[in-house]
C-alpha cells in the first residue's frame, strides 16, 4: 500500500513529459556516447585545459571522453584483467588513461560508488522510479523540493526506458551532468560560474 501522497508524488513524476535542461545546461555533442555494456563512469580534470573528463569502464574496455566536447580523448581496449573493473580497488578506481595516465579514477555504476548529487550552487539531481525498473533522471533548481509542474524549477531530463541506469551525477566541478546506462552516456556542460553569481 502506498499512501495518497505517495501516489501523487508518483502521478507527477509518470506525467512529466522528458524535456531539454534549462539555461545555462546544454547538451554536450556527441554526447549522447552509444557505448555497449557500459559498468560505470568516473569524472577528472584534463591537466593541461582544466576541462571535465568522463572516463568510462565498460566490457569493451576504458574510454576517456573531454565533457565540454564529448570528443573521445583515449581509448584502451585491452586493459590489465587485474585492474579492468573498479571492484578490484578498494576506492572503486580503475587506472587513468591518457592524459589521466598513472592516475586513479573513482568510478560509479555497477559496483557501487556514485556521483555528486548537487553542485556547490545549488543544482540537484534525483534518481525516480515511478514504474522501475523504469529509472527517471529529474534536474531541480529548488533543492530537489520538485514544486510546482516540471519545467518550472524541476526538469524530467532522462528516462531509462530501454537500458539500466548505471549512474548519474554532476562533475565535482559542478559544470557537468551525465547520466550513464548499459549502453549509452549522455553528458550536458554548462559553462564556468563562481558561488554567489
Amino acid at each position: 500500500m502506498i499512501t495518497e501522497y505517495q501516489q501523487r508524488l508518483r502521478e507527477r513524476y509518470l506525467t512529466a513529459p522528458v524535456m531539454p535542461a534549462p539555461a545555462p545546461w546544454r547538451p554536450v555533442p556527441d554526447g549522447g556516447i552509444a557505448v555497449g555494456g557500459l559498468l560505470g563512469i568516473g569524472f577528472a580534470v584534463h591537466p593541461d585545459t582544466g576541462h571535465d573528463l568522463v572516463m568510462v569502464v565498460s566490457g569493451g574496455g576504458h574510454g576517456l571522453f573531454d565533457a565540454v566536447t564529448g570528443e573521445r580523448t583515449a581509448r584502451d581496449r585491452d586493459p590489465d584483467p587485474a585492474t579492468s573493473t573498479p571492484d578490484a580497488h578498494p576506492d572503486l578506481a580503475c587506472p587513468g588513461l591518457g592524459p589521466l595516465a598513472g592516475s586513479p579514477v573513482r568510478i560509479a555504476g555497477l559496483f557501487g560508488g556514485g556521483l555528486h548529487a548537487t553542485t556547490p550552487d545549488g543544482w540537484t539531481l534525483d534518481v525516480v522510479s515511478p514504474d522501475w525498473p523504469h529509472d527517471r533522471v529529474v534536474l531541480s533548481a529548488d533543492g530537489g523540493a520538485h514544486r510546482g509542474p516540471a519545467g518550472g524549477t524541476w526538469w524530467h531530463v532522462f528516462h531509462s526506458r530501454y537500458s539500466e541506469l548505471r549512474a548519474a551525477g554532476f562533475s565535482p566541478s559542478g559544470r557537468t551532468l551525465a547520466v550513464a546506462t548499459s549502453s549509452d552516456l549522455t553528458l550536458w556542460a554548462r559553462p564556468e560560474f563562481h558561488v554567489g553569481d
